[in-house]
């Protein structure tokens, strides 16, 4: 991941959220105890972490995972459950062709293995829930993005909040069947019949920042590299001020 930022050592919305960073550095013991799969490509991990401090929407953590002969292999993964999730997080992770630590995952990992975790990480991308958020994403990139859709639906928070997601077809649309009236899908390649096919444009963004909240968005754009420069373009030509966007990517 870029776009990294050195957090101060708590965060704390009133009434909300109240992370403390002093478990940050350390590592912890995560316990699978479920997989749901996702997509034909994607599913979601969810362990139990009984020494999770919390998390805001949008962090993301560091895992480990040791082999037998000790031998280690570490990966960055956003965060995709809410923080209310009490002593539980779930990962949400695509198979990547030739991912050692993706690839075990999706063939070999079952309920009851153990792995390591380290965060939360970085505060950039965070978002507390206390300003209109304008989400974009596109394939896993919606998956701190859906940390923050499941924490505005869990807490009933007021803020306005509207998701643009982008994926390949239906079947590659990771958490389909959450989507609400919050979200408007974009489908590159194939589509359901009377649904457009092609990319995100500036149309899209437009729409949505025609209809911003007094004070306009906060916009939150994570994907591939290619997406995220794409995305942030579309919503610079629409009007998005450049200082009111923030961009996670990935690849």
């Amino acid at each position: 991941m870029t776009d990294t930022f050195t957090p101060p050592t708590r965060f704390a919305v009133p009434g909300r959220i109240a992370v403390g960073n002093g478990t940050a550095g350390h590592w912890q013991t995560a316990t699978l105890t479920e997989i749901r799969r996702e997509t034909p490509r994607a599913a979601t991990f969810r362990f139990a972490v009984p020494g999770w401090a919390g998390h805001l929407p949008g962090q993301h953590l560091m895992l480990r995972l040791t082999a037998a002969d000790g031998y280690t292999a570490q990966r960055q993964y956003s965060i995709a459950s809410a923080p209310d999730d009490s002593g539980h997080i779930e990962l949400t992770l695509d198979h990547v062709e030739g991912g050692e630590v993706s690839g075990w995952f999706h063939t070999e990992a079952r309920p009851g293995d153990r792995v390591e975790v380290r965060g939360p990480l970085s505060g950039f991308f965070a978002w507390p829930g206390d300003r209109a958020a304008l989400l974009i994403g596109a394939g896993s990139g919606v998956v701190p993005l859906m940390s923050m859709v499941r924490h505005h639906r869990t807490r009933g928070l007021s803020a306005p909040l509207r998701l643009l997601v982008s994926a390949r077809s239906p079947e590659e649309l990771i958490y389909a069947r959450e989507y609400g009236a919050e979200t408007t899908p974009v489908f590159t390649r194939t589509a359901p019949p009377g649904v457009p096919v092609g990319r995100m444009t500036a149309a899209h963004v437009a729409s949505l920042l025609d209809a911003a909240p007094p004070g306009g968005w906060e916009a939150y754009v994570c994907g591939s590299n290619a997406f995220a420069e794409h995305a942030s373009r579309q919503l610079v030509a629409a009007g998005q001020p450049v200082d009111r966007i923030r961009i996670e990517r990935f690849g």
